[in-house]
C-alpha cells in the first residue's frame, strides 16, 4: 500500500523568525489520525532566521535527527557538548533519561533543516550526541545510509531498528529497493519530482508512507533529491 501526502497537506506555522511545516502532529497541531508512522513521530521542515533559534529545553526518551539543507545549526546541551552542523552533515541526539539542549542559527544566513523524532527501542539510555559527515557525491543515483542502528563509516548510530537514506537521483535514472515483510518505508522528496513504481508521482516536499509493497522502483524524469527511511 502506498499512501501519498502532498506538501500542501502539512501543517504550516509562521513565527516570523521560524517557519515550519509539520508532517505529523506537533505543538499546536494535533490530528489523532496523524501522530506516528511506526516509531516515527516527527518530521519538521524548518527555516530559522539568522541569530535566532530554540533556547535551552528538555527532552526524554526520544531519538532526534537533524539534517541541515542550508546554512549552519549550532547545538549545545547539558552534557557539555557543542557542535555546528552544516550541509552534508547529520546530527543525532539520544535524549535517553533526559537532556537539555538548544539549537540556534549562529550566522546571518537562514538555516534550513529537516528534524525528525523517533521512539527508541529501549528506554533508560544514557543521553548521547554525535555529528557525522556524509559524502554528497556518493548520493548520486544511489541510496546512501546516513543514520542506522548498524552504523558504519560516516553513518550516525540510532537506537532503533531503522535506516535513513539520502539520494540524489539524476534525470532518467532509477533505484530499486526491497521492502521486507512487516517493514514500513517513508519517502520524502526534498527537491525535484520522484515516481514510485511508475504510478505514484511526488513533487517537492511531498511524501509517501509505504507498507506491504515488496518491490519499489524510484525513478525521476528530471532529477530528484529525496530521503527514504526504512522502519519497523
Amino acid at each position: 500500500m502506498i499512501n501519498l501526502y502532498p506538501a500542501s497537506s502539512r501543517y504550516s506555522a509562521d513565527h516570523g523568525w521560524l517557519k515550519s511545516n509539520f508532517s505529523f502532529s506537533f505543538a499546536d497541531y494535533y490530528d489523532p489520525s496523524n501522530t506516528e508512522f511506526g516509531p516515527m513521530r516527527v518530521l519538521n521542515d524548518d527555516e530559522i532566521a539568522g541569530h535566532r533559534g530554540f533556547g535551552a529545553h528538555p527532552h526524554r526518551e526520544m531519538e532526534i535527527v537533524s539534517i541541515v539543507l542550508q546554512g549552519k545549526l549550532k547545538h549545545e546541551d547539558s552534557t557539555g557538548r557543542t557542535a555546528i552542523t552544516g550541509f552534508g552533515e547529520v546530527q543525532r541526539m539520544s535524549a535517553g533519561t533526559g537532556i537539555i539542549h538548544s539549537e540556534t542559527n549562529p550566522g546571518e544566513e537562514e538555516v534550513h533543516l529537516m528534524q525528525m523524532w523517533f521512539t527508541p527501542e529501549e528506554k533508560g539510555l544514557e543521553p548521547s550526541y554525535e555529528t557525522t559527515r556524509y559524502d554528497v557525491e556518493a548520493m548520486k543515483n544511489a541510496l546512501l545510509p546516513v543514520v542506522s542502528k548498524n552504523p558504519g563509516e560516516n553513518v550516525a548510530r540510532i537506537h532503533q531498528d531503522m535506516t535513513i537514506y539520502l539520494s540524489d537521483l539524476e534525470a532518467r535514472q532509477s533505484i530499486g529497493f526491497q521492502q521486507p515483510a512487516g517493514r514500513r518505508i517513508f519517502v520524502f522528496v526534498i527537491e525535484g519530482t520522484l515516481a514510485i513504481n511508475e504510478q505514484h508521482v511526488l513533487g517537492r516536499r511531498d511524501s509517501a508512507r509505504i507498507t506491504e509493497t515488496p518491490e519499489l522502483t524510484l525513478s525521476s524524469e528530471g532529477g530528484a533529491r529525496f530521503m527514504l527511511i526504512d522502519l519497523p
